[in-house]
């Protein structure tokens, strides 16, 4: 079983990449809606929930464990590869690798939480594969809680959005990172405001097709993971918005189950 976690409902989008991706395996995820956001948390914060949320994914079979969290990512992923005993991705790491792969002038723009940004996580990882790259980071704080919410066609979300990325269109750049699982759920809003001639990095699939590719090198792993196809879903606290874009996000009916670690 691959075992995924998010602060909330943009996780699924990662899960939704890995049933478009390799759709036989069994999922299990983890929505810590209770807590979210984690982007206003203290890195101390973040490392704890990681853990509880590692170890109920963990105590539910997971064999993989997908940091669905560019804030979690950014600030935790050490302490945990350290703590667990069982592969690790995280969502910064394949999302930089795709972002230099696509780049014509190495001109980065990224946005995510304030957690993300003032890590400084993808301009270091950037700078350390291309040095002469150039990176500018935008913290967007109103957005998760704006998706969190359901508010991805209101007219209020389309000009915070643009309000955000205006910084970055004067830089010209050519790549955009969307540093957080949550992001993909805005990308047309945030594509149109960019352009046409800027291209969108979307972590999720990113990381998705790093589990694709780690399964097929190591058939021992591959081997423990249920091949089934079925989905649970886990949330710290039940709302009604959350299943709303869960089944949009998804594509198909959902049933949550709350646990409180």
């Amino acid at each position: 079983m691959i075992g995924v976690f998010d602060s909330g409902v943009g996780g699924l989008t990662v899960v939704r990449a890995i049933l478009e991706q390799i759709p036989r395996y069994d999922i299990v995820y983890f929505g810590d809606t209770a807590h979210t956001p984690y982007g206003t948390k203290s890195p101390e914060t973040v490392i704890g929930y990681t853990i509880k949320n590692i170890e109920f994914l963990l105590s539910q079979g997971a064999k993989v464990i997908v940091i669905a969290c560019n804030t979690a990512s950014s600030v935790a992923t050490a302490e945990v590869l350290e703590r667990f005993p069982v592969p690790i991705f995280e969502v910064i790491s394949p999302a930089v690798e795709s972002a230099l792969h696509i780049s014509r002038n190495f001109n980065f723009g990224v946005i995510g939480t304030r957690a993300t940004v003032t890590s400084r996580i993808y301009e270091k990882k950037i700078i350390e594969k291309h040095p002469q790259a150039k990176v500018y980071s935008v913290a967007c704080p109103l957005l998760v809680p704006l998706v969190e919410e359901g508010w991805l066609n209101k007219p209020e979300t389309s000009m915070i959005v643009r309000k955000y990325l205006l910084p970055l269109k004067t830089r010209q750049i050519d790549t955009l990172i969307l540093g957080c699982t949550h992001y993909p759920l805005l990308k047309k809003v945030i594509q149109r405001k960019m352009g046409k001639h800027v291209q969108l990095i979307d972590s999720s699939i990113s990381v998705s097709g790093s589990v694709k590719a780690f399964l097929a090198r190591n058939a021992k792993v591959d081997q423990q993971l249920g091949q089934n196809g079925s989905l649970m879903l886990f949330v710290s606290d039940v709302t009604d918005q959350f299943e709303k874009i869960a089944t949009m996000t998804l594509k198909k009916d959902v049933t949550l189950k709350c646990v409180k670690l």
